[in-house]
Parts: C-alpha cells; structure tokens; sequence
C-alpha cells in the first residue's frame, strides 16, 4: 500500500499530531485518530468508509441505525456552530481542530444520512516535503520556488482529492515572510507554513436566510486587506471575475485552485464560470489569459499517489480561451 499523502514538517519527531476530537465523535473517533486516515464516508445504516491513501475502504463489522446515524450528524454539524434539521438538510462546517464535516439528512440523501468527514493530515507542507513524497521531482521543484519568487500567477486544477490545496499550501511556504498572504476560500483549510497569514471564511446564510457572505464579496473585501499575494482556495462560481479582475490590476503573486479532469478542459471549466459572472467568452479569454502564467494540473494515480503531471499556458484562440502543454521543467 502506498503511503498515504500526509505532511510532517521537517524537525518533527515523525508523526502527525494528534488531534483534539470532541467527545460528539463517538466511535468515529478511533478511525479518525488514525494517522493514515484522510476521509471517513457514513452513508446511512449501510456502512462506514475510510479513506486511507488508497480509495475507500469498507469498515468490517460496522452497524448503526439510521436514527443514530442522524443523531451523530446533528452533533457534529452543531460542533461547528450550525443547526442540521429538516429546515436546513444539508450543512458544511469547519470545526476548531480543522476537520470538514458535510452532513446530508434523509430523504435528501435517498438512502439515509450521509455524512462525509475530511481530516486535516496536511501539516504545513512546504515543496521539500512534496519532494520526499513523490508528488513532484527535483526540476519541478525548482520551478515551482522559481515561480513562486518570482510572483507569477498561478492556476491549480485536478479532480477532487488530488492535492490542489496541499500544493497551494506548498508554494505559500516559500512566500518571503515579509510579503502579507490573504486566502479566501468558502470553508477555510489553507494553513501555510507562513508568519503573516490571513484566512477569510464564507458564511452560509442564517436560519433566517439571511446574513450569508460568499466569496466573491470576501474576494473585493480581501482587496481593502493591502494583500501582497491574493489566493482563492478554490473558484466554484461569480468568483472568478473578481479573481481575474484582481490578478489584472497589479496583484502578482496570486493563485486559485479548480476543478478540472485534465489540462484540455480547464478552458471550458473557466468559460462556465465566467458566464455564472456574467462574462462572455471573449471577455473571459482575455481576462484569463492575462492574468495566469501557468496552470498546474495534479492527478490521484490509482495507487494513491498525488502527482504533478502537466503544465500549461492559456492563450487566446479567436475570441475563445485554449490552452497548450508546456515543459517548464
């Protein structure tokens, strides 16, 4: 079995910290006290999955009841401060130790209530330590620092579980530590081995339906903060036309992350956001095209290891966004 993508920092005795679980965990705890656990998946009375590096894996001998299942979702919704009922059927939180917790009820979630866990193993990465794990090679690492000092922008795009934030994460660590880093991202997990780091969190809206801040107001607001590098942990949406609009009036040194399945699609991925913004095609291509040097793309291999495994560069092909392969390494 592969080892799985877990960062120690250098100087430390080799093993992840431990992590400070509330009570509200129950018998989840022992599997989230696992060092090699990245994601625990309750689907109902149907069985609990853990993530250890390598897919999801059945836990044997697993039972709980559907009543129980929810109890447990409640809980560890209201740990984060939220309420999980059926006025409010799926939440999202952030809990004080930096576990994600994503809680659907029944019947939303048709075959009982799913509960999907993501443990922070990412323990301020820095490029060195994707080195030693396999996930770049020593040119590539050289790079990446060299594109980190020299304030380009950058787009980071995979599937989901890649490692798009452990490599963001990565790159903010050579960030000198005189510069002032801003991320914005709508459930903050970016923690960047840096002295001078600002973490801006969307608010889902209250009970009420009121109150929420999303992030592309987080990102204009981020823009009165006197950032020197702006990062938007990931673009999902209207976001990317404040991102790109930053990235275009002298704000180098920035970064996002997107989901993509390969480096061809990154395009059209950015072009359906942009219209969520309200840019057409030209607009975006040439906003984009401006304000990204390069584009990363990571890949989870079936063994489990998170790989960099292509670069590009966005151009302008007619009034529409392309993309070529490039070498930079």
């Amino acid at each position: 079995m592969p080892s799985p993508f877990v960062i120690v920092p250098r100087g430390s005795t080799g093993a992840s910290e431990p992590l400070d679980l509330d009570p509200a965990f129950g018998e989840l705890a022992v599997h989230a006290a696992d060092p090699r656990v990245t994601d625990l998946f309750l689907n109902g009375a149907d069985g609990l999955f853990l993530d250890r590096g390598s897919g999801a894996e059945p836990v044997p001998g697993w039972s709980a009841s559907e009543r129980e299942v929810r109890d447990l979702a409640v809980r560890l919704i209201a740990l984060g401060g939220r309420h999980l009922d059926d006025q409010a059927p799926c939440v999202d939180v952030r809990l004080a130790s930096g576990v994600r917790v994503h809680a659907v009820l029944a019947p939303v979630a048709t075959s009982g209530t799913a509960v999907s866990v993501r443990i922070p193993r990412v323990r301020a990465a820095d490029l060195d330590d994707l080195c030693r794990l396999g996930a770049i090679d020593g040119a590539q690492r050289a790079w990446l620092e060299e594109t980190v000092r020299a304030r380009r922008n950058v787009l980071i795009t995979g599937g989901t579980g890649t490692g798009k934030t452990t490599m963001l994460a990565a790159l903010l660590a050579h960030v000198p530590h005189d510069e002032r880093i801003v991320t914005i991202e709508d459930v903050a997990e970016l923690r960047p081995r840096h002295p001078h780091h600002v973490s801006l969190e969307a608010r889902q809206p209250n009970l009420e339906g009121v109150g929420a801040i999303g992030v592309a107001r987080l990102v204009r607001e981020s823009l009165r903060m006197r950032p020197d590098r702006l990062i938007v942990g990931e673009c999902r949406g209207e976001e990317i036309r404040d991102l790109l609009t930053a990235l275009n009036t002298g704000h180098d040194g920035g970064a996002g992350t997107l989901h993509a399945s390969g480096l061809s699609d990154v395009p059209a991925r950015l072009e359906a956001l942009g219209a969520l913004a309200g840019m057409d095609p030209p607009a975006l291509a040439r906003q984009a095209v401006s304000a990204f040097a390069s584009v990363l793309h990571l890949v989870r291999e079936r063994s489990g290891v998170r790989r960099l495994v292509q670069a590009g560069e966005l151009w302008l092909d007619g009034e529409h966004l392309g993309i070529a392969e490039v070498r930079p390494w």
